[in-house]
């Protein structure tokens, strides 16, 4: 009988300091993420020194947990998979040299995973991909558009030429003065006010799945200013709703022109901004009449995660892209 697959996964890319041990790519055996939200919450935003610090003061203890869970040991795993990047350059030097170590004393494999490739590969822990597949991965620091026709081959056929959806939304909620991070509680105002502002939709030039963002991000904190110059009450819900739907509306559009371009048969959503509740709701209407099969992972699998890079490190494995011990954090590695 064939042994199962085991891989221990790292993920410290920004603020979440996560471990976990994946079966075969698909079957998660444990997930654990230890969050720093609360700590940050106080700055407004994530503060790299300070997560640092902290990934350094969980990354033991997470990893202890992870393995415990999943009931197994060192000797029953096969490789330890981190986050190479992109992310914050200290806190992925905390999780790659946690992999490092970990690789070395037990004598495995180790294996660099792109932050993205995880969230992809997050959808692979519900439902086995069906290629050629099309993912649409929205982020505080991504929005892409990326063509898959097989397992590791990434295409990016879109991406955003300035903010991503994510970080406009961290921005407009600063500005409405709401608590980090700012999606979720736009998303919770916005399911209460109206689309009376009528922001504008940036589809840019015809036939491009590029995204923009900061003309919309722009024109929403000239409306506050100007609301507040003249003295005027500001609907703090209607002012979501309205930021909300054009962000949403560019991204539905967008995504299905490119599905139906490319004859996909699956689309992925992917990303902390996959939890959004209208997003997931208008991608099932608008592919709901199509033969494209749509995946948005359930919601702890949308934030970062370990469970993720587990998942995308699995295929890396099965060609023996394994790394060096010379394995450095990349902030800015690509696909």
């Amino acid at each position: 009988m064939e042994k199962n697959e085991l891989i221990l996964a790292i993920e410290t890319s920004c603020d979440e300091t996560a471990a976990a041990v994946v079966q075969d790519g698909t079957k998660l055996l444990s997930n654990v993420v230890a969050t720093q939200m609360d700590i940050h919450q106080k700055f407004g935003g994530v503060v790299p020194e300070v997560a640092s610090r902290h990934h350094i003061e969980q990354m033991t203890v997470v990893l202890e947990q992870a393995v415990t869970e999943a009931n197994v040991t060192m000797e029953d795993i096969d490789a330890v998979a981190v986050t190479e990047g992109p992310g914050l350059v200290g806190a992925l030097l905390v999780g790659v040299n946690a992999a490092k170590a970990l690789a070395y004393a037990h004598g495995k494999p180790v294996i660099g995973v792109h932050h993205i490739a995880g969230h992809i590969y997050a959808n692979r822990l519900e439902k086995e991909f069906e290629f050629p597949l099309l993912s649409l991965v929205v982020s505080g620091g991504h929005t892409e558009l990326i063509y898959m026709e097989e397992h590791g081959e990434y295409e990016i056929i879109g991406e955003t030429r300035d903010d991503a959806a994510g970080e406009a939304y961290d921005k407009v909620a600063k500005a409405l003065s709401l608590p980090y991070p700012g999606g979720p509680q736009i998303d919770r105002l916005a399911q209460e006010g109206k689309d009376t502002y009528n922001f504008p939709r940036s589809y840019l030039e015809e036939g491009s799945y590029d995204f923009s963002f900061s003309g919309l991000k722009t024109a929403v904190i000239n409306k506050l200013h100007h609301l507040r110059q003249k003295g005027e009450e500001i609907d703090v819900e209607n002012v979501a709703t309205s930021f909300q739907e054009s962000v949403i509306d560019v991204l539905v559009d967008k995504t299905y022109d490119a599905a139906k371009d490319y004859g996909v048969k699956q689309l992925i959503v992917a990303g902390g901004v996959s939890a959004n509740k209208t997003l997931r709701a208008r991608m099932e209407q608008r592919f709901a009449e199509t033969d494209v099969e749509l995946a948005i992972p359930p919601l702890y699998l949308c934030t970062d995660n370990a469970a993720m890079i587990g998942a995308a490190a699995s295929v890396e494995y099965h060609k023996q892209n394994y790394a060096s011990l010379n394995l450095n954090a990349n902030p800015g590695l690509m696909m």
